[in-house]
């Protein structure tokens, strides 16, 4: 799984990061306070926006393996990280050393191809598993053993941002908004290499998996709530639809043109998400 745009990674991350479910991630940020160091396995992390907005809130020493299968991203997140950080050397074996404020975090770069499932990368056992925007990109049943490999693991899983279907645009209607978001629902379904993906079922598929391996799940709203200030992610985000919904289909690829073409104009856009924090359950 590659081709994501570091430029379009950088657009998106400040409306990731305010969208975050805060009692979840206060809940995560609690659950690991007390600890002095924490390993934590970051999947698909692409330009590393998932440690920029968690690490500040996790242990004094923290040990983080980002883990794409792009090293075009893993390149993009060196550099980004670097600039993140208040200090940054490099360590050994191509480590990162970031200090930021009073934490020490190292951050270890690593290309792998998570078809396979994710079982090789949980040794040693992390403290947490994360990911961020990943899980509507692959299927219910890679969904199944991966959640069976973490709990093998006894590990935390905490993910974020994970797309529920639900999409809204301000008034008035345009007449092929339905349209344009069931062809991009068939686009979200088609295979990306690990399975027809759940796409805008991946939540509930998700909170199954995780307990059905054992898991105690928190599920909590995280949804992109899109205004005038964003009018640049906007006008990427219904490109983007737009397209995949053409590619998809039922749907001819002029008048996915031209609902593009309306709603990049849009004032208010809400694209529904859902956070998830699963606890191993206790024996």
């Amino acid at each position: 799984m590659s081709g994501f745009d570091p430029t379009w990674l950088a657009l998106r991350e400040p409306a990731d990061h305010g969208s975050r479910n805060a009692d979840l991630q206060d809940r995560v940020a609690a659950r690991f306070g007390k600890r002095r160091d924490l390993l934590v396995l970051d999947l698909g992390c692409g330009t590393g926006s998932n440690l920029r907005a968690l690490a500040p809130l996790l242990p004094e020493h923290q040990f983080w393996r980002l883990v794409d299968h792009d090293p075009a991203l893993l390149e993009a997140a060196r550099e980004r990280l670097q600039a993140w950080a208040d200090e940054a050397e490099d360590g050994p074996g191509g480590e990162l050393i970031l200090t930021k404020g009073p934490r020490t975090i190292r951050v270890r770069l690593e290309q792998a191809d998570l078809r396979a499932g994710v079982a090789p990368l949980l040794s040693p056992a992390p403290g947490l598993v994360t990911a961020s925007a990943l899980f509507d990109l692959v299927s219910p049943g890679w969904m199944a053993n991966f959640a069976r490999d973490v709990a093998a693991s006894k590990a935390t899983f905490y993910t974020v941002l994970t797309y529920d279907g639900e999409a809204a645009w301000d008034d008035p209607p345009h007449p092929a908004d339905a349209a344009v978001l069931e062809a991009f629902h068939t686009h979200q379904r088609g295979d990306k290499g690990f399975g027809a993906a759940a796409g805008p079922d991946a939540d509930t598929a998700l909170r199954q998996a995780f307990e059905a391996a054992g898991y105690v799940c928190e599920e909590a709203d995280s949804a992109w709530v899109l205004g005038p200030a964003e009018h640049a992610l906007i006008g990427q985000l219904v490109s983007g639809i737009a397209q995949a919904a053409a590619e998809a289909g039922p749907i001819p690829a002029e008048e996915a043109q031209a609902w593009a073409a309306a709603r990049s104009t849009s004032r208010r856009v809400v694209i529904g998400h859902k956070d998830l924090l699963a606890i191993p359950r206790k024996r």
